[in-house]
């Protein structure tokens, strides 16, 4: 390892998402050169070794989650657990913070990075070493949902000093959003907003995967806020897969004409109620378009084949496809077929979307992702968002439909806009140099805060 050479340490919440994007900034350190020891669950590790780009740099410290009354024996992350049990797998993480003290003293890095695990910043400090918040959420998110408020209501509009934007919530996101800085953490007797909140204020800085040219604004606003450095990244791009697209979604692919195709995939761990999750595929049917869907089954039913509307799937047998599993999201929207990507706005996938030439349709769901699709389709212009009602939040077969056409088809102003500010955003992203320059300064500025 080189003079200047960091060695940091990896301890993320242990969601898939959470993990994957640890991973790739973690490429990104080894890429030039740091040395990265990320500690996961012990059976996650085979999911992983795949995006692990740098083995002699990056070591994988595999730990056992530990044992709490209610969770599941063999749990490891959320995956493994419904949504109400989340708050028992962050109580496991914090009891393994005597095992994290023994693996800083040994290790002794420069950094800790960290997201939900609200203890860190305070054990790191007591060693000596920095502790560094990393956000999977947009800075955006970030800025309009940490905080603590005694109503729903309060989240209807933005906290004060929030810069102009088109982000807001309707009545159910909010209500959703409430809900979950509400919930009683297992264990300690804390909100889950007061562990994000203390986590954001005893770190030693924020860092975010994002650019000041689209976030900027909010980064200053969450300076202020928290009186402390919030960091760049920088686009930090999945690289290219060395894998080939499974033969037999490429050959299902191969077949439609270019830029064609709508897909769709709601992440890892969204689902939809049966009814929504018809009308969904329901209006990719109306658009007369073929479809890729890959959705989990929705709540209360084991396969997704057992959900189809009746006769849907000799309807569709040859333009439809909905499947149950995993799929590679990154090859198939970069497939020439694809015209048009639903999403639930994940800020994983949306990284995703935008260095993709296919069309934005958003569709989100819970937590940052309203957010996530105010800042695309209202700030940036370069998506759609699905019409939900601003009580229930449901949303109709029809309403999928029209706004896939909107985007789809050549002969509408709002997809005109679209297509040309998603071209710009494309270009900038890709540029040449970009990504690099951005990181060498986050590392250089990471290095300052060692000298403090």
């Amino acid at each position: 390892m080189g003079e200047n050479s960091l060695k940091i340490v990896m301890y993320p919440w242990f969601a898939m998402g959470h993990l994957t994007a640890f991973l790739h900034i973690s490429d990104k350190f080894a890429e030039k050169g740091h040395k990265i020891f990320f500690i996961l669950p012990t059976k996650t590790q085979s999911k992983l070794d795949q995006f692990n780009l740098h083995p002699n740099l990056i070591k994988f410290i595999p730990i056992t989650v530990p044992q709490v009354d209610g969770l599941p024996d063999g749990s490891e992350t959320t995956a493994d657990v419904p949504f109400p049990m989340y708050s028992l797998l962050r109580h496991a993480m914090d009891l393994t913070e005597p095992v994290i003290e023994g693996f800083l003293r040994e290790l002794k890095p420069h950094f800790v990075f960290f997201d939900f695990t609200h203890w860190l910043p305070a054990l790191a400090r007591r060693l000596g070493i920095k502790s560094v918040h990393y956000c999977t959420i947009s800075p955006a998110s970030v800025a309009y949902l940490f905080r603590d408020e005694p109503a729903a209501d309060a989240f209807l509009e933005p906290p004060p000093g929030f810069p102009p934007s088109a982000i807001s919530l309707h009545k159910h996101e909010a209500r959703g959003v409430d809900w979950i800085n509400n919930i009683k953490e297992f264990g300690n007797g804390m909100k889950f907003v007061q562990r994000v909140l203390m986590a954001a204020e005893e770190c030693d800085a924020m860092c975010f995967k994002s650019c000041n040219e689209m976030e900027g604004r909010f980064c200053e606003f969450l300076e202020k806020k928290f009186k402390k450095p919030m960091i760049l990244a920088g686009p930090v791009l999945p690289e290219p897969p060395t894998s080939m697209l499974d033969e037999k979604w490429a050959k299902w692919l191969d077949q439609f004409k270019a830029k064609s195709v709508i897909f769709c995939s709601f992440g890892s761990e969204a689902r939809l109620e049966r009814d929504q999750f018809q009308e969904l595929i329901l209006g990719f049917e109306l658009t007369g378009f073929p479809f890729l869907a890959a959705l989990k089954p929705p709540i209360g039913a084991e396969t997704v084949e057992e959900a189809l509307p009746e006769g849907f799937k000799k309807r569709s047998a040859e333009r439809g496809a909905v499947h149950g599993g995993w799929v590679q999201q990154q090859l198939i929207l970069s497939h020439p077929s694809v015209g048009c990507f639903v999403t639930h706005c994940g800020w994983g996938s949306l990284s995703e979307a935008m260095v993709n030439e296919c069309q934005l349709v958003l569709l989100p769901h819970v937590g940052d992702q309203p957010i996530n699709a105010r800042l695309m389709g209202g700030d940036l212009k370069v998506g759609v968002e699905v019409e939900k009602g601003d009580e229930d939040g449901l949303f109709t077969r029809e309403g999928v439909m029209n706004v896939i056409r909107l985007v789809m088809e050549d002969g509408s102003e709002i997809g005109k806009e679209i297509r040309t500010k998603h071209a710009e955003w494309r270009e900038f992203l890709l540029r040449e140099g970009l990504e690099s320059s951005y990181f060498d300064d986050f590392v250089h500025r990471l290095q300052r805060l060692l000298e403090h």
